[in-house]
């Protein structure tokens, strides 16, 4: 292996297959969390004939998960973040002229489509934890599909899911499956012997059930919550329980997201939202607490716009968040509801673009040339919400009678927001408008501030 990589991780056994298919066309790679394939995968392919000069872009669904790969990853090679390894977020970035290994976000891979269609340079777009099935991944996935069959057919796609339903995307990337069974260490399952009745319990009901953890177990504790707002009252119901208790979630800064997932010479508790599921390893761990739920984006008809909505998690998430705490050594993990609303919860996550509003999935499409029905989609976009999308798009002048976008749907989708509050932004005049209309956009598109 190159660059004296660690072979101790499960995904290196699946790592002479993955290089074999890539060599040929594109590949899906299907491993559970902790299999190492976010950090070791792109690292592999750096060697690979294929690629010649050409950058490795990695796709990565959060701001946290893209930064701690890349930090990771040009750790393994020792080297600063930067340089061969890179990473770029909506609001940071660490590149140079030497990066070839670049991690981005969703929306930002995207854009980039937008504005240089062809991803020159680009010999390979990973896409990871395909599983998440966010719209921008999906959307994604289907520009750079199409752009391999029109004009790129020597660019490869890798495809990496976290569950077994990644797979499906096969026939889809005309491309081979490998599966990593990766290595795990038992986990003791513990449900709980009633239901939470409201999520506003949750906090103090997980506070409870973390207290009762470190008494009966040893070692650190993974505690999942929706929120930041569930975060912060189960921190202040834990205060005086005897460990350190962190939070963990993407609007932390960076040295406090770090500082969560370093090991400490003291028992932790570390509160984490949905985003400690997959791509990032919190180190210690050997207790997970699962409060069940997770912030979601659905369609809100008040607004038009795309809100977090609280739901209850799928089968697959609890397995995800549950195998956190076999990483290290054997582990515990208690679920704050009953083996009976278990067995209920859906197999898998709700792919967001059959629930999310779909306006700016309709720009990007009519901004890239392609209709949406004629983009390979994973799950083709619902034929109402899309009608309903496009017609909001020209009637905020962003598209033409005939569909096709306009020069203001152009400048709205460069702002990258969502398309009635670009409008809105592109309409302010004079400075003191266009500050107000940046607020706004800001508080409607955020969560709720209050």
């Amino acid at each position: 292996m190159p660059y004296d990589l660690p072979t101790d991780l499960p995904v290196a056994d699946a790592l002479p297959a993955l290089q074999a298919a890539l060599a040929i066309g594109n590949a899906v790679l299907v491993a559970p969390p902790g299999a190492g394939k976010t950090t070791l995968v792109p690292l592999a392919l750096l060697a690979a004939p294929w690629r010649g000069d050409g950058r490795i872009v990695m796709l990565e669904p959060r701001r946290l998960a893209a930064r701690a790969a890349a930090t990771r990853m040009a750790a393994l090679l020792g080297e600063p973040v930067g340089r061969t390894v890179g990473y770029r977020t909506r609001l940071d970035s660490a590149v140079s002229a030497e990066t070839r290994i670049e991690v981005v976000t969703e929306g930002l891979l995207v854009r980039r489509l937008q504005s240089d269609p062809g991803l020159d340079g680009t010999a390979i777009v990973i896409l990871d934890e395909v599983h998440e099935r966010a719209l921008e991944a999906d959307l994604a996935l289907a520009l750079c599909r199409d752009l391999q069959r029109q004009l790129r057919p020597e660019l490869r796609l890798l495809a990496m899911s976290a569950t077994a339903d990644g797979a499906r995307l096969g026939p889809l990337l005309e491309a081979r499956v490998i599966e990593s069974a990766g290595r795990m260490y038992p986990v003791e399952m513990h449900h709980a012997a009633r239901d939470i009745a409201d999520p506003r319990d949750l906090a103090d009901t997980l506070a409870k059930a973390v207290r009762a953890a470190l008494a009966a177990h040893r070692g650190d504790i993974l505690a999942f919550l929706p929120g930041m707002g569930e975060i912060r009252r189960a921190q202040a119901a834990l205060e005086g329980c005897g460990a350190l208790v962190l939070p963990l979630h993407g609007d932390l800064p960076p040295a406090e997201q770090d500082r969560a997932l370093r090991p400490a010479e003291t028992r932790r508790v570390v509160l984490a939202t949905s985003i400690a599921e997959t791509s990032l390893t919190v180190p210690g761990v050997r207790i997970v607490v699962d409060g069940g739920w997770r912030r979601t984006p659905r369609m809100d008809q008040t607004t038009g716009l795309t809100r977090l909505a609280t739901l209850r998690i799928s089968r697959a998430a609890a397995d995800q968040r549950a195998g956190r705490a076999g990483r290290e050594a054997p582990g515990v993990a208690i679920r704050l509801w009953t083996a009976p609303l278990h067995r209920g919860l859906p197999q898998f996550d709700r792919p967001e673009i059959l629930e999310a509003e779909l306006s700016g999935l309709a720009l990007d499409c009519a901004g890239w040339g392609t209709a949406p029905a004629d983009l390979p989609f994973p799950d083709p976009p619902p034929a109402g919400p899309l009608a309903a999308a496009q017609a909001l798009l020209g009637e905020l002048g962003a598209l033409d009678a005939a569909g096709r976008i306009t020069g203001l749907g152009r400048r709205m989708a460069r702002l990258g927001g969502h398309p009635r509050l670009s409008a809105m932004m592109l309409a302010a005049e004079t400075p003191a408008e266009v500050a107000l209309a940046c607020d706004l956009a800001a508080l409607l598109e955020e969560r709720d501030p209050l």
